[in-house]
């Protein structure tokens, strides 16, 4: 077991209400912190008052963009109980993200220990309202201080908690996109495979102009063709043709989503027909010709589901099904969020309980 030392806030943070939650406004009483020198490996682990890190100006991190980290989220359960989904893959996740950026992982047990003690540290900050949780973002910087084109040799793992409103505070509505042919976020052999902190800034001018037009995000295309289709803003994607379900393969340009895999287990559980491959603009455009395009969908943990009503090209737009939400979208979305809190069996071991 890892050895962390807790230190706890002599004032506590007053909490918002449930309504008034959003996404990622508010933080937790505590954080975890721990270093890394290549000397010691990573060591003195301990849950502190949640504040500043205290960078050097000359940090790796601010420089040459040696940042990783990921998000999952914690669910109270009508039962009072804590749970966490897939804490142990996001772990996994993070340690590959650290691998590509060529800084030292943080190994998953203890980056799941490192979790699981902030959390209960800070269970209070759980918010029990229908669609709430507590968001976790463990997070890996550069904070050796020099300047030189190198992986950096010392580092700060933290661990910080948000709670946060449902993404859908007024029931599931479909969201219109814009089909980015201009800006690339990634290109093969690049990090759009790792959850880099690079990778967002990456996307920022092209989703602030999608918003202009009056879209709430970016469709992504492949950066050598911009023919083929492959995230929704930061969610991986799904589309209903007919009675195929399809979602780009895996190829190293976008992140393997924990909630995507987890929607692929779940539609071939109901048999549906589900197909990881390359899918054009041509055959996008050529199903909504023919009425065949049903369902187009996001997958993340934020939303977990983002049901998308229209997708919008320079020549026009194409109106997704009836613009509203589809089927298999509110099916998933009730499917996944049961499992989260509880009230759906939990077949395949995704939920942990925090005790």
């Amino acid at each position: 077991m890892l050895p962390i030392e807790t230190q706890r806030t002599a004032t506590l943070k007053s909490k918002p209400s449930n309504e008034g939650l959003g996404f990622g406004k508010y933080f937790t009483d505590h954080m975890f912190r721990m270093e890394y020198a290549p000397e010691r490996g990573w060591h003195q682990a301990r849950i502190l008052p949640y504040g500043p890190l205290g960078l050097d100006p000359g940090a790796s991190v601010l420089h040459y963009a040696q940042a990783v980290f990921d998000g999952s989220k914690v669910f109270r359960g009508k039962d009072g109980q804590l749970r966490a989904f897939r804490i142990t893959d996001h772990c996994k996740r993070l340690a590959a993200s650290c691998e590509r950026l060529s800084m030292p992982p943080v190994p998953v047990e203890v980056a799941r220990e490192a979790i699981e003690a902030v959390v209960k540290v800070d269970a209070e900050w759980v918010p029990s309202a229908p669609g709430t949780s507590l968001y976790v973002r463990p997070t890996v910087i550069a904070s050796e201080a020099f300047l030189g084109v190198r992986p950096a040799d010392k580092y700060i793992f933290f661990v910080i908690l948000s709670p946060v409103g449902s993404y859908f505070a007024g029931g599931a509505e479909t969201v219109r996109i814009w089909v980015e042919q201009e800006h690339t976020r990634a290109a093969p052999g690049g990090l759009g495979g790792a959850k880099a902190a690079a990778n967002y800034a990456a996307g920022l001018k092209a989703s602030m102009e999608a918003k202009k037009r009056g879209y709430a995000q970016v469709l992504w295309l492949d950066a050598l063709e911009h023919r083929y289709i492959e995230e929704v803003g930061t969610m991986n994607l799904f589309v209903r043709i007919g009675e195929e379900i399809i979602t780009p393969p895996l190829e190293g340009t976008f992140l393997p989503g924990i909630t995507r895999e987890s929607a692929l287990q779940i539609l071939r559980d109901w048999g549906m027909k589900v197909s990881e491959r390359r899918l054009s603009t041509d055959e996008l455009r050529e199903a909504h010709k023919k009425g065949e395009l049903r369902e187009v969908f996001g997958t993340g943990t934020a939303a977990v589901i983002s049901p998308v009503g229209g997708l919008g090209f320079s020549d026009g737009e194409l109106r997704i099904g009836d613009g509203k939400v589809g089927e298999v979208s509110q099916r998933l979305y009730d499917t996944l969020t049961g499992i989260q809190y509880g009230t759906v069996a939990d077949r395949h071991g995704w939920m942990s309980l925090i005790k």
